[in-house]
């Protein structure tokens, strides 16, 4: 096999190597966000070794084998955070089926008063909509409240 010159065509493979070079100096500070996109851009219309290697050539070599898994430093964050999204999630799914209840009586009513000649019976939506809407206002304001406390 023939040691790969600098003008000897490089693969995609190759480019995804020296991309996986560059975002590491790029997350060891080695490269600003503004360097790292020129790299970025350059090393995708490379074509040769040569052209690559440019790329590198200002930075110390890294064996990606060697890299340590860089360890989640706090997991109890990512773990509240993904349980307040998931609240968010929730409240926001209880609140569309409380619009689209109260929206269907109150059309309901409507037809009902249209119907009958414009006399327009006793607002009956309201009993349906204050009790479910006062029970989804304090369970939104307690929510709110242990978002801060978990913060």
């Amino acid at each position: 096999m023939m040691a790969a010159g600098p003008e000897m065509r490089a693969s995609d493979g190759d480019r995804d190597k020296v991309a996986s070079v560059l975002r590491e100096h790029y997350a060891q500070g080695r490269l600003t966000v503004e360097e790292f996109d020129e790299r970025l851009e350059r090393l995708y219309t490379s074509k040769t070794y040569g052209e690559l290697a440019t790329l590198t050539s200002d930075l110390p070599d890294v064996d990606l084998g060697r890299l340590p898994a860089v360890p989640d430093r706090h997991p109890e964050r990512r773990e509240a955070r993904d349980v307040r999204q998931a609240q968010r999630r929730g409240l926001t799914a209880m609140w569309a089926t409380w619009g689209t209840a109260s929206g269907i009586n109150w059309a309901i009513w409507l037809i009902l008063g249209v119907t009958d000649g414009f006399d327009f019976p006793y607002p009956w939506p309201l009993w349906v909509m204050g009790p479910w809407g006062a029970v989804l206002l304090v369970t939104t304001f307690f929510a709110g409240l242990g978002d801060k406390r978990n913060r």
